[in-house]
This record gives structure tokens, sequence and C-alpha cells, in this order.
């Protein structure tokens, strides 16, 4: 199984996270020059090499405008005329101070959801990337407003609403596109140790929005006095790992490392390893009862309600019950993590007494889902891949769509997309 592994010793920042993934491509210059041209406002992206602890890698720099965030652009007044209802807490390549001025020079992009879904609408990248992108910036979102108890739409972001943390988002989003690694697994994430200065005053490490992102992932401190970890960099974790936890067996294609900005007494930076790895598939819980005393539709209200808890997947068998009478096995699938709310989802919404647990290993092929342009409309392909296969099939929305406008049958337009296609 191709398998990407993060080594987040030194925390995780976005643009320790780009550069790692960047040097994994063979055409590295390729995708900068693609990247400057998707359009994200005045923004230009380089790379350099960067040596930390006798390691070399890759630093990566971000400018807006012809300018590059620095400590300088951040002093210790924060005068603007309105209120602000989040923390500031991220900053690129670990080297965090918090603050704003309001220096003509360097005006910083204050965006909530709506300006980042607009900008991110207008980007020339797949609708797979754009939904990556959204879903990280949702995760900032919802910390922020747990952090401040304001409403989501009241949010606006400081440094994480820059354009040079859109780029970071949006680049990392495309580089594990570009790769399509089959697994994406990471170690526990350092966050770092001490209290970082804001505007709102002195908080403890990791900052409220970055714990809060960080939840159910396994995080250590230690005796390095620095936020490790950002906002961004958590989210990305978040988003896109698999599983945390110890480095599986794994054959080596390549290893890269993706340079923070600060020297520490240990080399700061995020190291990525991409390889093949053995099909160990995942553990899921499945959790069942028998159900005699339910209509039809009590058991699909129930079942809708299990997949928006997060339900994996959800299927009835007709069973024969006790004295003689039929019945229904239900059956829910689920994380672990998801397996308290769903037990009471299922007490709740069912008549059963009892639930039984089974633990399972699962193995799945990855998927992805990717825009096909059609002299009709865009049709959604779902590509799923692994174990030495790959299979392709065309969204039966899209599909019937286009059959119902033009008076056609599904398999024609099939086959016009697929001759189309080829």
């Amino acid at each position: 199984m191709k398998t990407l592994y993060l080594d987040c010793g030194m925390g995780a920042a976005g643009d320790m996270l780009t550069a790692a993934l960047l040097e994994l491509l063979p055409d590295r210059n390729a995708f900068l020059a693609e990247l400057n041209n998707i359009g994200i406002p005045d923004v230009i992206v380089t790379s350099e090499v960067s040596t930390k602890c006798g390691i070399q890698g890759t630093h990566i720099t971000v400018k807006v405008n012809g300018e590059e965030e620095t400590e300088e652009m951040h002093d210790h007044g924060h005068n603007h005329s309105h209120e602000h209802g989040h923390e500031h807490t991220h900053e690129h390549s670990h080297n965090h101070t918090h603050e704003h001025s309001n220096d003509a020079a360097h005006t910083h992009h204050h965006s909530g959801m709506h300006e980042i879904e607009h900008i991110v609408s207008n980007l020339r990248v797949s609708e797979k990337v754009k939904k990556d992108i959204l879903e990280v910036y949702s995760l900032i979102a919802e910390a922020e407003s747990n952090a401040r108890g304001v409403p989501v739409t009241e949010i606006h972001f400081h440094e994480v609403g820059t354009m040079d943390a859109v780029t970071d988002i949006t680049a990392v989003c495309m580089l594990i596109d570009r790769l399509s690694p089959e697994q994406i697994l990471a170690s526990p994430v350092h966050v770092g140790s001490g209290h970082v200065k804001c505007a709102h005053g002195i908080l403890p490490v990791p900052a409220p929005a970055t714990a809060y992102i960080l939840r159910d992932v396994p995080i250590y401190g230690g005796g390095i006095k620095s936020e490790l970890c950002t906002p961004t960099g958590a989210a990305l974790l978040k988003h896109f790992i698999t599983k945390f936890g110890e480095m599986p067996v794994m054959r080596t294609a390549a290893i890269s490392y993706g340079m923070g900005k600060k020297d520490f007494t240990a080399a700061n930076c995020v190291r990525a390893i991409l390889g093949t790895s053995e099909d160990s598939g995942d553990t899921i819980t499945e959790l069942c009862c028998n159900l005699d005393d339910m209509t039809a539709e009590a058991i699909g209200f129930a079942e809708k309600l299990f997949f928006e808890a997060g339900a994996l997947d959800v299927y009835t068998i007709p069973v024969q019950m006790k004295k003689s009478r039929p019945g229904i096995l239900l059956s829910v699938m689920c994380h672990e993590k998801d397996k308290e709310l769903i037990l009471r989802l299922i007490f709740k919404h069912t008549t059963t007494l009892g639930v039984r647990e089974n633990i399972s290993r699962r193995y799945t092929l990855s998927r992805s889902i990717v825009s096909v342009p059609t002299k009709y409309a865009n049709v959604r392909k779902k590509v799923a891949a692994g174990y030495g296969v790959t299979k392709e099939k065309y969204e039966f929305d899209d599909i019937a769509h286009i059959a119902r406008e033009n008076e056609m049958n599904l398999f024609d337009v099939s086959e016009q997309i697929k001759k189309q296609e080829n």
C-alpha cells in the first residue's frame, strides 16, 4: 500500500508541510509554476535549500504583493478600530508573535468564511482540492469559534486568513492530491511548551484553537519553549491523517524535510517518508441489535441519524427471532471515536434494550472524485484504487441529469463520456 508518513517531532506548520511534500515530487519547479498560476491573488511562492542541524531540506517562501510576512510586521500594537472575535494563533515556520499593527505598508487580510469560500471557488484546481481546502478552513473556523465563544459566521481570520495561509493550505491539498497516497499516517504531534503572546494576553501552548483542533490526536509537550504546531498545521493534519502512531514497517521510496525558519537544538522540520507498507487495513466497530417492534419508516429515520453521526455503513437483515417472530438485525459500522455517540442514538431512536459490539478489520480501496468535462456538463467520476486494481464509475446523479435533459438513456450517456475521455 502506498503510504505517506509524516514525522511531527517538531510540530507542524502549513509552509513546513508544503515544503516536505514538495520535495517528494520529481519536478518541483513545475508544481511551483502551477501553484503560482491557479489564481491566488497577489501571491508568489518560491523554494530554497535550507539546512538545520546538518540536515538539508527545503524552505518555502510566500510573498504577498512582493512582501513576506516577518516578525517585524507583527509588532505588539494591536490598534484596529474594530473588535475581532478570535485568537491570533498562526504564524509561519514557528516564528510566532501573534499581534498586528495598522502600518499602512503592511495591511493584513481579514477574511471570514464567506470571503475564503469566494477565493477558493475561483481557484483553477479540481473540485476535490477545493473541497479539501474548505474542509480544512472549516476546522480552523470551528476552533476559533470555540475559543472565542462566538458563532462561526462572526469569525474573521487574521494570519489564518491572509493569502499566505490560503497558499499553504491550497498547496498541501494539491500536493496530497498529486502524490495520491493510499494512506497518510503521522507521529504523535509535538506542540511545544510555555506561553505565547497575543493581542488578547498571554496564552498557554498549545494555543486554544490549536488544542481544540487536536482533540483525539496524540500530542505532547517538551523542553522547547515555543509554539511548534500552528492552527493551520493542526487542521491539515486532522483532515488528512488516517492514523497517528509509530511508523509502520514500510519500504521507503523517498524521504524529505520541510524546514521552518527558527533554529532550535533539534532540527526544526517536518520529515515526510513515502513508501509502501503492508496492507493492514483499519479497525472498525460494528454495533448490532435485533428489532421486532419497529416500523420501516422509524428504522429509516434512525439510519439517517446514524450516518449523520459518522457511521461508515448501516444495514438491516431479516431474521427469525424468539417465539417465531420475524424481525430485523440492525448493524451500524463506525470508527471507535464515534462509538459512544452512535450507541446513544441507537438506544434513543430504536426500541432495543441491548447492543452487541464486534471489532473487525476493514480493507478498503483509496477513493477520490475527479471532474470530467463533457459537452453536456461536468460529470463527477469516482475512482477507487489499491491492491493492484483501479475501479472507475461515473456519478449516477450526474448521468441521470444529462439523460433527462437530453432525452437519452443512461447507457448512451455513459458510453459517450467514455469515448470522449479516450
